[in-house]
Parts: C-alpha cells; sequence; structure tokens
C-alpha cells in the first residue's frame, strides 16, 4: 500500500521486479515490491540493489555493500491540527471578527505624510 523503502511513505508507487524480468525474475507477487518513482529510480539508476527473504522482508543495500538502515515511522501529531500555530498567533496576530474593513480609518493609520522640502517638491 506504500513505497517499501525506509522511511518513505509515498502511495503512489511501481512494482518493482526484485529479480528482473530479464534475467528470469517471475512477474508474481513473490517477486515484487513497492517502490514510489524516486525510489524505484534509485534502484535501477543509483545501484541500490534490493533483496526480499522468504518471510517477505525487504532489505536494501548501497552500491558499496552497505545496508540501507531501517527509517523509524514519523511521530504521529494527536493534538489540535493547528495548535502549535494557533499558540504562536495568539501572541502575534491581531484579533479580526469578520467585521468590513473601514478603510479610511486603515489609511489614517498607515499614511504619514512626509515632513520637509521632500514633501512639497513636484514627482
Amino acid at each position: 500500500r506504500r513505497c517499501r523503502f525506509p522511511g518513505c511513505a509515498a502511495r503512489r508507487c511501481d512494482a518493482h521486479h526484485v529479480r528482473h524480468w530479464a534475467h528470469g525474475g517471475a512477474t508474481r507477487l513473490d517477486n515484487l515490491v513497492q517502490l514510489c518513482r524516486r525510489h524505484h529510480r534509485a534502484v535501477h539508476e543509483g545501484g541500490l540493489s534490493v533483496t526480499l527473504d522468504d518471510a517477505g522482508a525487504v532489505r536494501f543495500t548501497q552500491a558499496d555493500g552497505r545496508p540501507v538502515p531501517e527509517a523509524p515511522e514519523a511521530p504521529r501529531w494527536t493534538g489540535a491540527a493547528l495548535a502549535p500555530v494557533d499558540a504562536r498567533l495568539e501572541t502575534t496576530a491581531p484579533r479580526w471578527d469578520g467585521e468590513r474593513l473601514d478603510l479610511d480609518w486603515a489609511i489614517d493609520v498607515l499614511w504619514r505624510p512626509r515632513a520637509g522640502p521632500a514633501a512639497s517638491a513636484p514627482a
């Protein structure tokens, strides 16, 4: 249901032949693993290799023979979806209750006429 590369949770995947079909590998479930495009390309073009044991465990090996370490699953957030953002905005953002913008007031607050000779010089 997702990419089998360690730490990847991509859901759009291709079926990769562990033993390539050109080398006699069958197109059967016991010879296929799900890989996202990025990791599928890394296997074919980046020198990674894939093995599949009898229990179905997938192992990835780098081009130099070192195993690709297992990656822990990302931690799950159980709080309110925007709680950290809401907490930060509580102290930095002004409150707005949906009322209409008072354009005259906004211009009065934001616009400050220049003082001195630059203010009277023609543009």
